[in-house]
């Protein structure tokens, strides 16, 4: 259980911090991407209102009262780009390919009728960032090479998320340290509570032992009463649950309960039906069984033999008066039990529920109504042979087991 609850513990953090670290690097890469194409518009911007790089403090441009840091009178000598003049019609006229050695002038055709294509003013085509206005009547497309400024912004993201990489693990490594210092709180109330449950249940042994065997000599000396029939009930019914409470104990240690061995599932199942068959009918209840033959486990035989018992028990004990039950065993990708009985109150249990200790859908809690603790064994049962059980509505006004193994 602790071991469990660790591992579980490992993974919630690990997920939230890989959650962050995605988010982070995400608004990293998305904030670098705007700032890039802002800085390449507004290139572009410029070329296409002045016709060239305006000087820093020339006050005769437009933008020289407002050029940002990264406009210089260098830029001109590292900034790579071209235009291409369209009529009005968007037919190609001319090029101007002269800041540009990698660019003929079929290129720079082919790349306008694209750009229009696409029918936005701006965007990428390619390693260029484009800008589409009109000038003299005649549209204009100027193509910015973004070519450099994509090289190191992609570095920045690798190197980034190296450093982020390194980083995770670190952290992984010190939430697997702490984790064990994290759970010991719980790992020591839960090892009290455990050593509890089990002291209690060998304490009432005792005591309901004696009460059982006085109860005989008392039998054999008065006869048989109501009064002593009611307390042999009710005295088998607590050692009864003496031992499930010990079971449970015992399946919490994360110990192997037993001897894994190859045996007949379907075999054993049946064998477990039929012992519930007469019991049923007893009940006025009806039980069907459909079970695939020759189907073979690698487990405990044993705890199968209590697993089935334990969900057919449950049937016969809250199906509906006169209604059926239904156990079904088929071999898929492994095998599969499901056990169904018809009740009419499905739509009022919470089935995420059932399978809590002590928890019982009959909240007046009367005699006979069971202990709310063989679901619970079931379910250990199934997690010591990793597979999974699960509570469903298998249909309306049936309820239904069903058991991976």
């Amino acid at each position: 259980m602790i071991k469990r609850l660790r591992k579980r513990f490992i993974l919630i953090c690990t997920l939230s911090f890989l959650a962050v670290f995605v988010i982070m690097v995400t608004a990293i890469y998305v904030t670098n991407t705007i700032r890039q194409n802002r800085r390449l518009d507004f290139i572009a911007d410029i070329i296409s209102e002045n016709g060239s790089f305006p000087k820093q403090k020339d006050t005769s441009l437009s933008f020289s009262n407002s050029l940002p840091d990264f406009i210089n009178n260098d830029t001109p000598f590292t900034t790579r780009f071209y235009t291409v003049s369209l009529d009005e019609n968007g037919l190609y006229q001319s090029s101007s390919t002269e800041f540009v050695s990698d660019i003929s002038e079929t290129d720079a055709e082919h790349s306008a009728e694209e750009v229009l294509k696409k029918g936005k003013s701006r965007g990428w085509y390619g390693d260029f960032r484009y800008k589409v206005y009109e000038k003299d009547g005649n549209k204009q497309i100027i193509f910015i090479s973004g070519k450099n400024h994509r090289f190191s912004s992609n570095e920045f993201m690798k190197s980034t998320i190296r450093i982020f990489g390194i980083g995770s693990l670190a952290v992984l490594a010190l939430i697997i340290i702490l984790s064990k210092y994290a759970m010991r709180p719980t790992a020591e109330s839960y090892q009290k509570q455990k050593q509890f449950v089990t002291d209690a249940s060998h304490e009432l042994k005792t005591p309901l032992t004696l009460i059982l065997t006085n109860i005989d000599i008392a039998e054999s000396e008065l006869g048989q009463n109501e009064w002593l029939d009611d307390i042999r009930s009710e005295g088998e019914r607590m050692s009864k649950l003496v031992n499930r409470l010990v079971t449970l104990s015992r399946m919490d240690e994360e110990k192997a309960l037993g001897s894994f061995n190859e045996f007949d599932l379907s075999g054993t199942v049946s064998d477990t039906v039929s012992e519930f068959t007469e019991l049923a009918s007893i009940y006025g209840k009806n039980l069907t069984a459909d079970i695939d033959k020759g189907i073979k486990y690698h487990g405990d035989e044993s705890e199968i033999r209590q697993l089935t018992a334990i969900l057919l028990d449950n049937a016969v004990k809250y199906c509906d008066e006169g209604g059926s039950i239904k156990a079904v065993l088929s071999q898929k990708k492994y095998p599969i039990l499901t056990v169904t009985n018809s009740y009419k109150k499905v739509d009022n249990i919470k089935l995420d529920r059932l399978f809590d200790r002590f928890y019982r859908e009959d909240t007046a809690r009367t005699a006979g109504s069971g202990f709310g603790i063989g679901l619970s064994i079931a379910q250990s049962i199934t997690e010591h042979h990793k597979g999974s059980i699960k509570a469903v509505k298998a249909d309306e006004g049936v309820i239904g087991f069903i058991v991976k193994l």
